[in-house]
């Protein structure tokens, strides 16, 4: 029997894979039980090294709530500005006015180019040596600037590429009922685009969540990463129970996030599918919204 992907598996590829699963299995099992014995052996699982997380609020409330929250902080603030700067930029990358079209290439191949973390090292020193920011609050401001300029660059050939990946029909559509670039853009490109660019925003919004982590490293940012060093000295060098705390944390955030855009995502699309409506000309010249059902555009011939 065969399908129009592939061909019905036969008698010894169906043995065979049996024998690469039980290989697969063995092997994976082999790994776990010498990661197990060797932190066994070192005693990196004994409880009194675990203990403090689920024993006492001490841990939580010295060090990985302020240190969770300065993460969040950090990321919130580096989306809140990186998400529009990234919008702009790639709609201006797609403009037909070259003295428009290449400034904006040029800022987002730069700093696309660039690692972030050059670029929080290189913001610390700037704001170290040209402002009056206070050396407690510019970790922070050093971290959200790296983060804003390589992600803004990133998300900008996002917001490009979604918005290239709609029908050339969508835009004849537009412009047959007498609309301009601006409002083609606005009301016809950009929230068709959303729902294809909303998988790869928000696996940038956990790479800004993550990188985070460098401003710990390097400009002593105190993030969630920098609590692990104290946390860990101060109860008893329990090194593998910090980290795995705070990974745990990491998978919780991120998760959370995506399970949201997953959600988001599918609202989206059942909204299109359900409801539409149809842009006309007004009487007086500009645009009317009718609330009846919309034509389909998808095909890319109709409007």
């Amino acid at each position: 029997m065969t399908s129009v992907l592939y061909d019905a598996q036969g008698p010894r590829a169906k043995q065979r894979n049996i024998l690469y699963t039980v290989l697969f299995l063995l092997v994976t099992a082999a790994v776990v039980w010498w990661v197990y014995d060797s932190l066994a052996s070192k005693h990196q699982l004994d409880w009194i090294k675990w203990k403090p997380f689920f024993t006492s609020s001490q841990p939580w409330q010295t060090y990985i709530w302020p240190g969770l929250r300065e993460t969040l902080k950090a990321a919130a603030f580096s989306l809140v500005i990186a998400l529009p700067l990234g919008a702009l930029f790639g709609i201006g990358r797609l403009s037909d006015h070259r003295w428009l079209r290449m400034p904006a290439g040029v800022v987002v191949e730069f700093f696309r180019a660039i690692p972030v973390l050059i670029l929080m090292i290189t913001a610390n020193a700037v704001y170290s040596e040209y402002t009056t920011i206070s050396s407690d609050s510019r970790p922070l401001y050093a971290v959200v600037t790296g983060l804003v300029l390589y992600n803004a660059s990133v998300l900008a050939e996002i917001v490009r590429a979604g918005i290239q990946s709609l029908p050339n029909g969508q835009t004849d559509a537009a412009k047959a009922i007498g609309m301009r670039k601006g409002q083609t853009m606005l009301h016809v490109l950009l929230p068709q685009s959303v729902t294809a660019m909303l998988p790869a925003i928000v696996s940038q919004i956990v790479v800004i969540v993550k990188d985070t982590a460098l401003g710990g490293a390097v400009l002593t940012f105190p993030e969630l990463l920098a609590s692990v060093r104290p946390m860990s000295a101060n109860y008893g060098a329990n090194t593998i129970a910090c980290f795995t705390v705070v990974a745990v944390i990491y998978i919780v955030v991120n998760f959370a996030l995506t399970s949201f855009a997953s959600w988001l995502e599918g609202r989206l699309r059942r909204g299109r599918k359900s409801t539409g409506v149809v842009v006309g000309a007004a009487p007086g010249g500009g645009l009317e919204t009718i609330g009846a059902p919309a034509l389909g555009m998808d095909d890319g011939a109709s409007a």
